[in-house]
């Protein structure tokens, strides 16, 4: 009976098939008069005729047949035959790389990721308190959605209406003011199933991503930070806006199990990039997890972190790339970081007077005290400045894949632990297209 419902109306496959079977019969027809022996000069135009209409009858019927059924399965695809091809199966060849973050930094890096390879994953903080997030956690009970929702929409296939959807922000004077709309549907996909990382991959399929969004851990956990006078601030929506320098950051339970997805994603990277992000309250949190850092500096994988543009406002103020590193490592261990992109593009004399308002700077890319504490320093104009200062997405995913496949020359050997061949450089940087293929995966 389910072999019969290919002859019901409206299928819109049996006209396609008719096709493709008249092709055959064709082609067959046409192939029989040339194989006569002695036929005349117009049997044998004749049989050109039926093989070449045969042929084009069943290229016709075939392609016909597959759009018409991608048209059901993926709605508004059905065009994008050889685009879905070389996503499921060229970009699955790509360098397997992890990003760790959160913000606005971590689903920016994303984003220009994703065209180079499907294998990434996406470690978030679960440490954020404040807006929509922190509102949810408090009344649900449950870990912050809003970095998760940010990356899933980075990664995103969707189509474009669905991804400003799960961005969208309610306005107004109701009681969903100031909630976004992606944080709600994870919400009540946590509700549904019981199990926040199951409301991520059920959102995950709605938005068709490239890659996964793991959280560093599902428990319930307070960022604090210590500071330099002994004061304690609770609260990473606070941590930024205290007045005095941070001494360390921890996490209140203290050492908090992280996810299994987040461990084995670290174990099996060929590239882990920590940031770019608020350097305290997005990239720190995530080694924080018991076991974290012993995950990391067992991994094989180049390790790459990509220093902030700009200092933020009494979190990082003054900070050097160099007092990233530092801070960094002393959260961390040594050997954490083998590579620190720095950017070297000058700000606008207009921008740097709108930070400078806000108390913001560039950060001073000092390469020298970066060696000496053990890191490679990459170099580059990694920036965008047509609004704001920020990294640009394509320019920053280009540089890490370059590394990953072993194609950004580097000067001098790398830091104990650093894969082996590495840093061999090449005349030429991979294109999207090339990546697998350079990669040799």
């Amino acid at each position: 009976m389910r072999l019969l419902k290919w002859l019901y109306p409206g299928m819109q496959v049996k006209r396609w098939l008719l096709l493709a079977v008249a092709g055959i019969l064709l082609f067959g027809m046409g192939a029989s008069l040339l194989a006569i022996d002695e036929a005349s000069f117009a049997v044998r135009a004749l049989s050109l005729v039926f093989l070449g209409s045969g042929l084009y009858a069943l290229v016709t019927g075939w392609r016909g047949s597959v759009h018409s059924l991608l048209d059901v399965i993926l709605p508004g695809h059905g065009r994008d035959l050889v685009e879905l091809i070389y996503q499921r199966r060229h970009l699955q060849k790509g360098p397997r790389i992890v990003a760790i973050g959160g913000g606005t930094g971590l689903s920016t890096l994303l984003h220009g990721l994703k065209p180079y390879t499907t294998n990434l994953t996406a470690i978030v903080t679960m440490a954020d308190d404040g807006g929509s997030s922190g509102r949810l956690r408090e009344e649900f009970g449950m870990v912050p959605p809003g970095d998760i929702r940010n990356c899933l929409v980075a990664l995103a296939d969707a189509e474009p209406l669905m991804q400003r959807l799960f961005q969208y922000r309610f306005t107004g004077s109701s009681a969903l003011q100031g909630h976004n709309f992606g944080n709600l549907f994870i919400t009540a996909m946590t509700q549904i199933t019981g199990d926040f990382q199951q409301a991520i991959r059920a959102s995950s399929k709605v938005l068709a991503i490239r890659g996964h969004v793991v959280p560093s851990t599902c428990e319930k956990v307070r960022l604090a930070a210590e500071h330099e006078d002994g004061s304690i601030t609770v609260g990473e929506s606070r941590i930024s806006q205290a007045p005095q320098p941070i001494r360390r950051v921890y996490l209140e339970p203290a050492n908090p199990a992280p996810t299994q997805e987040a461990l084995e994603a670290v174990r099996h990277a060929d590239v882990i990039v920590l940031g770019p992000g608020s350097l305290y309250t997005s990239i720190i949190p995530n080694l924080l997890a018991d076991g974290m850092v012993e995950a990391l500096l067992q991994s094989k994988a180049l390790k790459i972190y990509v220093c902030n543009v700009m200092t933020q406002f009494r979190e990082t103020a003054g900070f050097k790339a160099s007092d990233h590193v530092r801070a960094l490592v002393a959260h961390a261990s040594p050997g954490i970081i083998h590579v620190c992109i720095v950017n070297t593009k000058p700000v606008p004399p207009e921008l740097l007077e709108r930070y400078r308002t806000e108390q913001a700077f560039p950060v001073e890319p000092d390469a020298d005290t970066i060696r000496r504490l053990g890191c490679q320093v990459v170099t580059g104009e990694v920036i965008s400045t047509a609004d704001y200062v920020r990294h640009d997405a394509d320019r920053l995913a280009r540089l890490i894949v370059q590394l990953a496949v072993g194609r950004r020359p580097l000067s001098g050997s790398w830091p104990s632990g650093a894969p082996a061949g590495s840093s061999q450089p090449a005349a030429e940087p991979p294109s999207p297209a090339g990546v697998s293929a350079a990669a040799g995966v």
